[in-house]
């Protein structure tokens, strides 16, 4: 969601279609079954995990080169940084051994760069684990192969390589359990108290305005800076320093699809008001809600509007007061003519907000002059596939002009 100066600046950055977390990886070769390498980077990475899953801090340490000294210590601090996550289950898939080419060390020490999946699941939250892609470098001694490093393949600013980025990696995870809601986070407790109580708020609301079928709860990832979050997502700091929080997760209808994840920028959350803190949460909360009823067949404006319908729906608050910048528009003279398009939505674009309150606009349009249940179904319908305007006539019986051209007028009366 993004946050401008006045406290009802919060709107919301979703990704549909696209697991942001981890960057999750389908394609390569799959590893050779014969492989002596490969069979003995399987072996390792199970040991791995199972220590991992155990607490087993001797056993994680073991398979670590202990000549990689940086590698093993920066190891050993997440191996302590995970102790309080509540892991249901954690593993690794090799992808494939020598993704990238490592010639040997000085010594002569063997080396190969192993692409590899890592998969994860919360107690008590995922149904389906969180899965990222992971470029691990290892090193043989004697008959022995040891994890040795995860940064070799980095190559320039844009480019390489690059091991998906975790909360754990950056810090020791408080974990506060809501309700309805699981804070992983980097911050103060009471810091994270207060992003679990928005989501136990949420949880009812969004079940409420969209229905069951859906896990009614949420998982929230809180690190303690906009760096912090930026690297979470693979994204530039400055393109989301206004965004307050990111729902990542995959669209698509995919019910095996990976867990999904709230992902808090701190500095944005915490410039908002307690109402703009719910509004954010409730927002998020719907993505998560609605993404199984989510696909490429979705537009933004529609995602993005119900999502805001659901966290305003029983604010109080005017039209105005929750469209300002559309407003300012409207009275200068500069009713948009069009629906927002999907590239509207970008964190950069320089309508983002005009974008979002459009939306909004066009989704309570669709709630107050036909029925909530009515723009519900339509949200599910849209994710079939089919053209935008048929779906529109099957639902509302109007097609996609005269919906514009209503469109406008409300947002001309609205805010006019």
């Amino acid at each position: 969601m993004r946050v401008g100066k006045r406290w009802v600046r919060a709107f919301a950055v979703a990704v549909s279609g696209v697991l942001l977390v981890g960057g999750c990886t389908t394609g390569g070769k799959k590893a050779a079954a014969g492989s002596g390498v490969d069979a003995a980077a399987r072996s390792l990475l199970a040991q791995h995990a199972a220590a991992v899953l155990h607490h087993d801090r001797t056993a994680f340490l073991a398979g670590i080169d202990p000549s990689a000294t940086s590698f093993r210590a920066r190891q050993s601090k997440v191996f302590g940084n995970l102790a309080e996550v509540p892991l249901a289950a954690w593993s690794y898939q090799l992808v494939r051994t020598g993704a990238f080419p490592l010639p040997p060390t000085a010594d002569g020490t063997r080396r190969t760069a192993a692409e590899v999946r890592l998969s994860y699941r919360l107690r008590g939250y995922d149904a389906r684990p969180v899965v990222s892609t992971a470029y691990l470098t290892l090193a043989r001694h004697g008959t022995r192969w040891y994890l040795a490093g995860d940064q070799d393949g980095s190559v320039g600013a844009a480019g390489g390589h690059r091991t998906a980025v975790q909360l754990w990696d950056q810090g020791p995870v408080r974990v506060v359990r809501g309700a309805h809601s699981l804070v992983l986070g980097l911050g103060a407790a009471r810091t994270l108290r207060g992003y679990a109580d928005d989501a136990d708020k949420a949880v009812p609301e969004v079940r409420h305005a969209f229905g069951s079928g859906w896990p009614g709860s949420v998982v929230i990832e809180a690190p303690s800076t906009l760096d912090q979050m930026a690297a979470l997502l693979a994204v530039k700091p400055a393109d989301y320093q206004d965004i307050a929080a990111v729902t990542t997760g995959e669209g698509g209808g995919n019910a095996a699809a990976p867990a999904d994840r709230v992902i808090v920028n701190p500095a944005a959350f915490g410039e908002l008001s307690a109402f703009g803190r719910q509004v954010v949460l409730t927002h998020e909360t719907t993505h998560v809600a609605t993404r199984l009823s989510t696909t490429a067949h979705t537009p933004l404006w529609l995602s993005e509007g119900v999502a805001d319908w659901v966290a305003y729906r029983d604010s109080g608050r005017t039209a105005p007061e929750i469209a300002p910048e559309l407003a300012a528009d409207v009275k200068a003279g500069r009713t948009p003519t069009a629906l927002p398009t999907d590239a509207d939505f970008r964190s950069t674009a320089g309508n983002l907000a005009q974008a979002y309150e459009g939306g909004w606009l066009a989704c309570r349009m669709i709630a107050d002059q036909w029925s909530p249940e009515t723009l519900t179904a339509f949200y599910r319908a849209v994710a079939k596939g089919g053209t935008l305007d048929a779906r529109l006539r099957a639902s509302l019986g109007i097609g996609l002009a005269e919906f514009t051209t209503r469109w406008r007028s409300s947002v001309e009366q609205e805010l006019g």
